[in-house]
């Protein structure tokens, strides 16, 4: 058990003949008093202190471990939006190539009819002029037939009776 300043005090020491100048050893036992109660008070402020440090250790700690598990948390997230983000732009791709197939489709498919509305209109166009062609021939026939310059002179006669 350590000696306390009141232990200090009361010691009392034997007094033999030859010993000690009794004020001096009371004066030294007065400053030995002082210092050791100063040195007790010190003791107790740091241990004070250092139960402080230690709540306020403990306290970041505590925060410490609470960002470790959030920054964990975040990285968990982040890793989920960006994999759900991968996974949304892996559909929308494939969405948009079905799209662009479709309109690929549908293009192929109006150019082929127009292709043909534009061939089936070539062949009429080669009907219609044969046969204007033909009409017409047929016209110039009739026109260079006998049997107008007959009409024309039979008319002239008639006329002129």
């Amino acid at each position: 058990m350590p000696l306390t300043p009141l232990d200090i005090h009361n010691k009392e020491f034997g007094k033999s003949f030859r010993g000690y100048d009794e004020d001096e050893v009371n004066e030294f036992l007065d400053q030995v008093i002082k210092d050791y109660e100063l040195v007790i008070r010190e003791k107790k402020q740091l241990e004070e202190q250092m139960l402080d440090m230690k709540e306020r250790l403990k306290h970041f700690s505590t925060i410490e471990e609470t960002l470790n598990k959030s920054i964990l948390i975040a990285q968990e997230a982040a890793e989920d939006v960006k994999g759900n983000a991968q996974k949304e732009a892996k559909l929308i791709i494939k969405e948009a190539e079905k799209n662009a197939d479709r309109i690929i489709n549908e293009a192929l498919i109006k150019s082929r009819k127009v292709t043909m509305e534009f061939e089936e209109l070539k062949k009429q166009s080669k009907v219609f002029r044969t046969r204007l062609r033909m009409a017409i021939e047929t016209q110039l026939e009739m026109l260079s037939h006998e049997d107008w310059d007959h009409i024309l002179d039979k008319e002239t006669e008639e006329i002129a009776n």
